[in-house]
């Protein structure tokens, strides 16, 4: 029903930043819960950050708090999240991720529908 695609990865230095963007097709993209994932080689999938329809409330993983700003344009169907001062241990692949409930969820299996992912490398 929902296709995710994300853009935005690549490969910084620690203090570094990077905006990750995740297009949605369809017309449905405002009345989703937006999500970011991340996943380290050999971990888990660990939730990142999300955000309401309207945007007007977002939560944050611990780890991330601080430095990730997560936001939306609903004209544009697009949820991004800006990345300061990156650290070696953000090195993951970001999903973009949705979830048609109301409120926001941490927990991956209540995410619907997934991007493919992108890389984003933070070098030491």
């Amino acid at each position: 029903q929902v296709q995710l695609v994300e853009s935005g990865g690549g490969l910084v230095q620690t203090g570094g930043s990077l905006r990750l963007s995740c297009a949605a097709s369809g017309r449905t993209f405002s009345s989703l819960i937006m999500g970011w994932f991340r996943q380290a080689p050999g971990k888990e999938r660990d939730f990142v950050a999300a955000i309401t329809r309207s945007g007007s409330n977002t939560y944050y993983a611990d780890p991330v708090k601080g430095r990730f700003t997560i936001s939306r344009d609903n004209a544009k169907n697009t949820v991004y999240l800006q990345m300061n001062s990156l650290k070696p241990e953000d090195t993951a692949v970001y999903y973009c991720a949705a979830d048609g409930a109301l409120l926001i969820r941490t927990s991956q299996q209540n995410y619907d529908f997934w991007g493919q992912g992108t890389q984003v490398t933070v070098s030491s």
